[in-house]
This record gives structure tokens, sequence and C-alpha cells, in this order.
């Protein structure tokens, strides 16, 4: 399928055949109420499209007051785009007749294909085998359908149409874009465009997410997926989109199966919640946790500029609520703001005795609209103020309206984030609606709306964001191809301890010196040589895990603990893994006990390969402290990826130690995001641990496995 979402020149089409069509033919256009062909026809009308409509039924003449045709080919001219709502065996032939007419974009509405089994899938395998032959580019099958607000244009079979805004919609699900539709009625929100996917047979959502990254009507756009065709492509338009607007991303369909059977590390914590994480990261991309998210985030973007700092300004008219959005200042990385001493002073003027100036500013339950007013725009000309949440709890005295209304005039001259929490229901309805629909948003829980706030700063930051690329590196790019292509000629899938540190010299990763020895006196010999002390290490493909069956013996500082450890380690190998092909150990020379942590890569299917670092050693599953990214990583994602850890103190030193070579871990971190990006047959690699010292001491492989696959 990857084939088919690499093709090129769908923009064009898009903008003039689905976005903004000429005309129109309904194949499958009904004069039954209980019909979709009914409704798609119906809304096309309602929605006030002013391109010439034809509708196609070979039973009737007339459907809804208007000519219809019996074929497509009896149409006067060709229309620029067809929306197939035929049942879906009659599909083909449809899809045929539009190609001998000429049509390039067509919607097919109808389900019946892949979704429904084996003969659902040749059967939409062969519609869209009949569009590209002739040159048609395909949305859907099985989906709502698509709308142009600004057109206007309603091609869907969803009840209503949204206000027309500047959000875009591309959804994988019908039923999330028909629920978005309805909220944005009743919030007052605004789409520019909407894109039901369905099945993605042909079009899929980068395709449109180019579409709309290159629109002008729209300033922000919304995700609803499940999962992404071609995922190296996906991201590629996810960043060219987020360089341009903003992109709120909402991921349905998480799971980690699969990750059980990886026999690495960093397998068995990669993922597909890993790998969106690192795509929405790197675009970046905002990542929104819940579908009620992804629309308050989408719409406070698409109406309010970003907070450029932290600073949050609290004006309340009850302690409780201003309390509760205190609280969520720390867990949306957001700061009370420190009021300035003149905007106290212009604050006692008015402020009643009982009330607090002091960040939450409480106006007290009987406060006016104007004090209101007067602590916002004192608030809002603070320099120290970054964002201003007004909550607002309905009480006796409470002038709800008045005090929209003046918020909204306080909205038209700031520049800076103002968002409203007027809590309740009812009394406040009418009031939050004037709200909105001004282009003030109300979040009407205040943690909500102080998260929120957060979540918009992060866009500032994505903006502010410094560019940084991938350093270059020297490296043996053909020595190691050549050791990997003598695995795959001799159909051997796991690299040989010795080989793995070949692989880490030829990229410049540091690696404890280690040889191997197929036997107890070649052990000896080679410690002697390598001088004490050593590491021993079992060296068995059928052993994974080394620790875990006696595999590994440290600080042996002597032939005499050298032998008496290769017999034992011998002895309970065979208990632990009967049948194990025990080909021999390792000899390692033992390095300084420093931090330790795991550094690796997995290849994700859909996105290719991941860089992982986290904190190492035996723990490593157990704490899952770990960040990844998709390769190639940049030296601004090297350091990220560190300070995401939560162990990044210790790494930083804590209680007087010093700081370990955090420059040293990330120009490891760069050089295995290299060896991923030259080497795709490399499918999983851990280094674990890589030991760390203070600054300036560098850093150690002390153990690494590397897996080849596909």
């Amino acid at each position: 399928m990857a084939a088919r979402s690499s093709r090129s020149g769908s923009g064009g089409i898009i903008k003039a055949g689905f976005f903004e069509p000429r005309s129109l033919a309904v194949v499958g256009a009904s004069s039954h109420p209980e019909k979709v062909g009914y409704s798609i026809l119906a809304n096309l009308i309602k929605s006030g499209y002013e391109g010439r409509i034809f509708p196609v039924n070979p039973h009737a003449d007339v459907i809804q007051d208007m000519q219809c045709f019996k074929d497509v080919a009896s149409i006067p001219e060709t229309p620029d785009l067809a929306l197939i709502v035929v049942p879906a065996p009659a599909v083909p032939a449809a899809v045929s007749g539009l190609v001998e007419k000429g049509t390039r974009a067509a919607v097919v509405i109808s389900a019946g294909f892949r979704e429904v089994g084996i003969k659902g899938r040749e059967l939409e395998r062969e519609v869209v085998g009949t569009a590209r032959k002739g040159g048609m580019r395909l949305l859907g099958p099985n989906c709502l359908g698509i709308m142009n607000t600004a057109l206007p244009m309603n091609a869907s079979f969803a009840r209503k149409m949204p206000p027309r805004g500047s959000i875009g919609v591309i959804s994988q699900s019908g039923a999330i874009c028909t629920s978005l539709i309805d909220w944005a009625r009743s919030e007052s929100v605004g789409f520019s465009k909407l894109v039901s996917l369905g099945n993605s047979a042909d079009l899929v959502e980068s395709d449109f997410l180019d579409a709309l990254g290159d629109d002008d009507e729209t300033t922000v756009i919304s995700m609803y997926i499940e999962g992404v065709s071609d995922g190296e492509r996906f991201f590629r338009s996810l960043r060219a989109a987020s360089r341009k607007k903003p992109v709120v991303i909402f991921k349905a369909g998480i799971t980690q199966a699969g990750a059980q059977a990886a026999s690495s590390h960093t397998g068995a914590l990669a993922g597909s919640e890993a790998a969106y994480e690192a795509v929405c990261e790197q675009a970046p991309a905002l990542r929104a946790r819940s579908v009620e998210e992804l629309v308050q985030l989408s719409r406070s973007l698409a109406t309010q500029p970003v907070p450029r700092g932290t600073n949050v300004a609290i004006v309340t008219n009850a302690g409780g609520p201003g309390i509760i959005a205190s609280d969520a200042c720390e867990r949306a990385e957001m700061t009370l703001a420190r009021i300035t001493g003149k905007s106290l002073d212009s604050l006692r003027k008015y402020m009643p005795p009982a009330g607090s100036m002091h960040n939450p500013v409480d106006v007290l339950g009987d406060a006016d609209s104007i004090l209101y007013a007067i602590a916002a725009e004192t608030l809002l000309d603070d320099p120290a103020v970054d964002a201003v949440l007004v909550i607002l709890t309905p009480q006796a005295m409470t002038e709800i309206y008045r005090t929209a209304d003046e918020v909204i005039r306080l909205g038209r001259h700031s520049t800076k984030t103002i968002i409203c929490s007027f809590m309740g229901s009812g009394s406040v309805d009418a009031p939050v609606s004037r709200l909105q629909k001004a282009g003030i948003p109300n979040i009407p829980y205040p943690d909500q709306a102080m998260l929120i706030l957060g979540r918009m700063h992060e866009r500032h930051l994505q903006t502010a964001r410094p560019s940084s690329r991938s350093p270059r590196l020297q490296v043996d790019k053909a020595g190691v191809a050549g050791i990997f292509a003598s695995y795959r000629k001799r159909g051997e899938t796991q690299v040989s301890p010795e080989d793995c540190r070949r692989v880490l010299d030829a990229y410049g990763i540091p690696y404890a010196p280690l040889r191997f020895a197929p036997d107890e006196e070649s052990a000896v010999g080679l410690a002697a040589e390598m001088g004490y002390p050593v590491v021993l290490k079992i060296v068995s493909p059928q052993i994974v895990h080394k620790t875990d069956v006696g595999g590994v013996v440290l600080d042996i500082r002597n032939a005499k603990q050298l032998a008496e450890a290769y017999g034992d380690m011998m002895s309970q190998a065979r208990r632990e893994v009967p049948g194990a092909k025990i080909l021999g150990v390792t000899v390692q020379k033992m390095v300084p006990q420093g931090k330790e942590l795991i550094l690796g890569m997995a290849k994700d299917p859909q996105f290719g390969p991941l860089v992982m670092v986290g904190l190492g050693g035996i723990y490593v599953e157990a704490f899952r402290d770990v960040a990844f990214r998709l390769a190639p990583i940049s030296t601004w994602d090297a350091s990220r990826m560190l300070h995401e850890l939560r162990a990044y103190p210790l790494l930083r030193g804590v209680r007087g130690e010093e700081p370990v070579d955090i420059e040293a871990v990330e120009n490891v971190l760069l050089r295995i995001s290299r060896l991923a990006q030259d080497n795709r047959v490399l499918s999983e690699m851990d280094i674990n641990p890589l030991m760390v010292y203070n600054a300036g001491g560098g850093c150690a492989c002390v153990d690494v496995r590397m897996t080849l696959g596909g």
C-alpha cells in the first residue's frame, strides 16, 4: 500500500476537484428521504453550493426538483467531482463511466468494501485500479463525504454543516466527523474544510494534510487518526504542514501488541505509542490526549494568539475555582504571574477591601461587570502577564451577559491570550455562545482551561525552536554494509559480539575492549593479554538475557577466578537453558563504574528506525524511563531526549555529585541514528549498559546486541 500513498500531484486535484469543484455529479441520487442519495443531494442544495449539480439515477427524470440523468454519459458536461452513492457492486461501473467522461475526482460514499471482508477488498482493488488507469483520484470508499464551508459545499450525508471558520478537519472516522460537526454548531466553532477519509483506498491522510497545509482559509489542522498508510511520508507531510500552522492530532487505537515478541529491550519498549510520540515531537505537532482536548485546543489556537511566555493571571469571583486553576498551573507547565507594583496600585483603587489583589485576583461574588473589566484590563496591560484566565461562577449578583461583553471588548484590542471559564450551565449558555462567536474560547472547568493554555504555549515553543540538523559524521559505511551482507548471505540474523564491536568502531562509538574465546584455555590467554580485571560473558544465540542465567561474571582478577567462573557459567547455563547452543564466551576489559544508560534502536513497521535512550542496567523494562525519536535525529533531538528522562537530574548531578558527560551521550545517539539510517537491514540494537563518566570523561559501551531483519 505504500506505493499508493507515494503518488505525486494530488495537491492540484484536491483543491480544484474536491475542495472547489465548479460542477458535481451525484451518482445514485434519490427522491426517497431515507436514502443516502437523497441526503447527499439535499445537503448540497441546502448548503448553498452555487456550482452545477447533476443528479444521476436511471429510474427518475426529476429528483428534488432537479433534472435527473439516466447515466453519467448523458450529462451535458464533464463534472469536476462525482459523489458515488450506489451499492458497492455497482461502484466499478460508475467509476468506469466517470473515467470515460473525463471526471478526475470522485468521493465514494458507498460502503461494502474491504471493511466487510475478502470479497470487499477485491472489489475495492478493482475500483482503485480502474480509477488509476483513467487518471482519477478517489476519496473513500466507506466515508461520510467532504465539506468546504467557504464555497460553501456540503458533499456529505451529515445532518448539518458546521459554521464557517478556520479549522480544517481530517478524520478516519465518519462518526467522529458527525460528532465534531454537532459540537461545532453547539459551541459556535467554525470549520474551513472537513474530510472523512473512510478506507483511504487511494487518497490518504497525507494527501489532505498537504492540501490543508497550503490552504489559506485553514489556520489550524485538526486530525483524528487510527493509523497511517505510509509512516515516513506522513512524517514528511506533518513536518511541512506544522511549519506553516498548528496541527493537533488525536491518535486512537494505540496498542503494544507485537512488542512482546521483540527480542531486545529497545524492541520491547518500542511500539505504536512510542512512534507517534516521536513523530509529534519531531514534526512538531500537538498530540491531544482526548477528543475533548482535540476540539478545545484546536478552537483556542484558531481564535487566540498563543501565549509567548508561561505567566498566567487569573481573575475570578470565587476562591475555589481560582485555587483549582492555580493548582493546575504546574501540571500545565505554566506559572502564576507576579503582578507588578503599577498594576497593584491600579487594582487598589477599585478592588473591594475583602478582595484579593494578588494572583489569582478575586473580585468576590458580588462583582459587577465593570469590576471584572477593570481587573482583566489591568492584568492584560501588565508586561509580566502573558495570558489571562477569566473565571466566572453564576451567583445571584453576577452580571453574566455584561461581563461577557466586557471580555469581548477587551479581546478586540488585546494581543495577549484570553481564555474564559464561565462555569455551570443554563444561565451561562447564552453569554458563553456570545463569547465564542466573538473568538473568546470558554472552557467550563478552570483546570482544563489552564491545561489548554499550557498546550497553546507549547505551540509557541515549537515555532521558536532553533533549527538543528544532523551533524556530518565520519563513519565507515561501506565496511559495516559488508559485515551485514555476510550475515544476510548466510541467512543469520544475530550479529556476533566481535562483529558488533567492529560495527561500533566503524561508526565511532566507544566500547570496552572485547574478544571472543571458544573455550576456557583461550579465555585465560585473552585475559592475560588484555590485563585483569575482566568480565566473562556467555555467547549463545538462544540466551538473550545473559544475567538471568548466570551468563555474566564481573570483576575477575586472575586466571584461577576465571577458570572457576567459566565452569560455573557453563553448568548453570546448561541447567537453565537445556539444548542451548553455546559457542563460547567473550572476555572484556572491566571498565570503571559510571552512570548506566541504555541506548538503542528498533525498526517501527510504519515509520522506520526509532532511536532510544533511557535509564540502563537490569531495570530498564521495569522503570521504562525512555525517550524515542525517529532517525535521523538532530543535535536538538538528542538533547531533548535526555531532558525528557525522569532520570535526567541524576545525569546533571544531585547532592554534590558531578554531572556526567552529557555531550558524549548525545554524540553516541547521533551515531546510532546514522547507523540506523545507513543500514536499513538493522532491525534492533541495544547498548546496555552504556557506562557514562563525569563531564569530560566520555563513555563506553559495555554490552551490545544487534539483530538483522528485512
